[in-house]
């Protein structure tokens, strides 16, 4: 009785197929982009010089539109399912 060699390619690990797939890279990208308005809206509706800002108060926009981006992406009907 003869056995054929069964040839199996080794799967990629979980992060490495993780940060490639498409949703990530769509996620990641909304997450940034959310994060770079909320600081273009503080920069715009505060009129201060850039030198008497705190970076609180940058971090925190930041966070608020990097958070939007992220649940605009992620939300139930951004992947048809509504």
């Amino acid at each position: 009785m003869e056995f054929k060699k069964l040839e199996i390619e080794p799967e990629s690990n979980w992060f490495v197929r993780t940060i490639k797939s498409k949703q990530t890279k769509r996620s990641i990208l909304f997450t940034l982009a959310g994060a770079l308005a909320g600081f273009i809206y503080f920069y715009l509706t505060e009129g201060k010089n850039m030198d008497v800002i705190q970076s609180g108060d940058i971090i925190q926009h930041m966070l608020i539109g990097g958070f939007f981006g992220l649940f605009i992406t992620n939300s139930p009907c951004a992947r048809n399912k509504c």
